[in-house]
């Protein structure tokens, strides 16, 4: 379990959104540690969950051009390959929701044409070179071309942003020890070394 050096805020002393979020948290996950601390700073937690979430994430902008489905398919993705246990099974349902299987959320770890199709293997594919643990990520151009081939520019750029504010948040999780963390997770305190 997370035990994070930071103020937790007690349910009952959140805003009633706030309260909403940190209930869901702990139907989907067990655990809400996240909110809890993220609650310290109201104008933060609503960026995040009603600027990022709601506006880029959800299309409440009508600017966004890239589909949901494609943004869950991302996310979950990265927090497969972060380690996110909160991530995970929250993603999880969102994904569902989207229209992702359970058997492509099972396979999603090592994904192939059997449970995939290109479109969404090119998904993948930026997904791992975005990750926390990959150091070389690269969108090269036949990447480029993949995703081309079905996105364009402006929503390779706009699943680009997505990906690179999930995997910033991730790091945050972990760092500030906000989340329980799976066995893949990449961020190990040196202490635990």
């Amino acid at each position: 379990m997370p035990d994070p050096h930071l103020n937790r805020v007690p349910r009952d002393q959140m805003e009633p959104d706030v309260q909403e979020v940190w209930d869901l948290g702990i139907e989907r996950t067990g655990e809400a540690t996240v909110v809890e601390v993220f609650a310290n700073s109201p104008p933060m937690m609503k960026w995040y969950f009603e600027g990022f979430y709601k506006q880029i994430f959800y299309n409440e902008n009508s600017g966004m051009k890239l589909d949901v489905r494609t943004k869950e398919l991302l996310r979950l993705k990265l927090s497969k390959q972060h380690g996110c246990y909160f991530c995970n099974r929250w993603n999880s349902v969102d994904a569902m929701n989207s229209g992702i299987t359970q058997e492509q959320i099972d396979n999603i770890p090592t994904p192939s044409s059997d449970h995939f199709d290109e479109k969404d293997l090119a998904v993948i594919e930026l997904a791992e070179q975005m990750m926390l643990q990959n150091m070389h990520g690269e969108l090269t151009p036949e990447l480029h071309d993949r995703l081309g081939a079905h996105y364009t520019d402006e929503q390779i750029v706009e699943m680009g942003f997505v990906a690179a504010v999930l995997t910033g948040m991730a790091k945050y999780l972990f760092v500030f020890d906000l989340v329980t963390k799976e066995d893949v997770c990449p961020v190990i305190p040196q202490a635990a070394e």
